[in-house]
């Protein structure tokens, strides 16, 4: 196995999915003991394009993918996984992940969302204010989900308020 220090970053992208309300969606992972609440993320398949990516992942994970795209991150955003998980994860063969972030617009209802999907990846969600995401996630993923907010954080108040001209 490729030490740790050595291995490459899985390409990924992430969601952060916006109600009608301005709220966001989260969800409390099935596979941890302890809370460890996201928002929906996946893996870039080869030749695929992050943007069909982010609506692949949001039907895969939450049952739907009644969004709309608003935006992106300017750049590529990363997390490192604990060393002391990464063997465990993608077969130990990546460090962490390297992800492309879209911001959605929910344009279905809330009855739209089935977490009990083929593969389910959760075991409870809810809309949450955008602002408190980083305290609901887990400690590794805390940076990147912080400058999620940051770089996210005039057009979710936007799209909550669309008097509020978004700047980035």
């Amino acid at each position: 196995m490729t030490p740790y220090a050595e291995r490459p970053y899985r390409e990924g992208v992430g969601i952060v999915l916006v109600n009608p309300e301005g709220l966001v969606f989260v969800a409390q992972r099935i596979d941890t003991r302890e809370p460890a609440w996201q928002m929906p993320q996946g893996g870039i398949d080869p030749g695929e394009d992050p943007r069909v990516t982010a609506l692949r992942e949001l039907e895969e994970e939450i049952g739907t993918a009644a969004a709309e795209i608003v935006s992106e991150s300017a750049g590529w955003l990363s997390y490192d996984l604990p060393a002391e998980i990464a063997d465990a994860i993608w077969k130990g063969r990546y460090r962490g992940q390297r992800q492309k972030w879209f911001l959605a617009r929910f344009t279905g209802a809330d009855s739209d969302i089935d977490i009990a999907t083929d593969h389910p990846e959760f075991s409870a969600w809810k809309w949450a204010d955008f602002e408190t995401l980083p305290a609901l996630i887990v400690p590794f993923k805390r940076p990147l989900y912080e400058a999620v907010v940051r770089e996210f954080a005039q057009e979710v108040l936007h799209l909550r308020n669309p008097a509020v001209n978004p700047t980035r």
